[in-house]
């Protein structure tokens, strides 16, 4: 008995006796931060690879927001030294023809020169193709996953849309 008296006046001692934090407001604390100027604000080209798990973002530092072409134009290059040293490669098939990515209505219109079923390599590449567009600078203040990539294939005369989930996973967009 004696011992259950002792645990219940422990308990109601800790429990009258709160958490410790005050119920204090807001409290003033300076100035906002400061320092950096606009200009010295670096921007990344949002580029994908392939690692050994998978589909993976890269920051590229570039001089100025790229556009889904300019995007492009640096993944088809390929990984860079530090990125291959990473163990990062490309599974981007070689495509005869241009690639071309423009922008339109906030989303991007992305034209392959050839089928996607005569790309060699298939899925992984078609994936860093789009990923890659997807999050360069779209007009229209969007940003991924929001982004619509309509691709468009030679020999066809419909788009399918796409976009590029935050994982870089590329999913289908109902027709609307």
């Amino acid at each position: 008995m004696k011992r259950q008296l002792a645990w219940l006046v422990t308990l109601l001692v800790a429990l009258s006796t709160g958490c410790g934090v005050g119920s204090t407001g807001p409290v003033p604390a300076g100035a906002p931060a400061s320092g950096l100027w606009a200009d010295s604000l670096s921007h990344y080209a949002h580029l994908y690879f392939v690692g050994p798990y998978g589909i993976q973002a890269v920051l590229r530092e570039v001089s100025a927001p790229v556009t889904p072409q300019q995007a492009l134009d640096l993944l088809l290059k390929g990984p860079d030294t530090a990125e291959r040293a990473r163990g990062l490669i490309t599974e981007v098939p070689p495509i005869h023809g241009r690639l071309t990515a423009r922008t339109a209505d906030g989303a991007v219109d992305l034209f392959l020169p050839v089928p996607v079923a005569n790309m060699t390599g298939g899925g992984l590449g078609l994936s860093q193709i789009i990923c890659t567009t997807a999050n360069a600078e779209v007009p229209g203040g969007k940003h991924p996953p929001d982004v619509d990539v309509r691709v468009h294939e030679a020999g066809y005369s419909t788009a399918w849309t796409v976009r590029c989930d935050a994982a870089g996973n590329v999913v289908s967009v109902p027709a609307r």
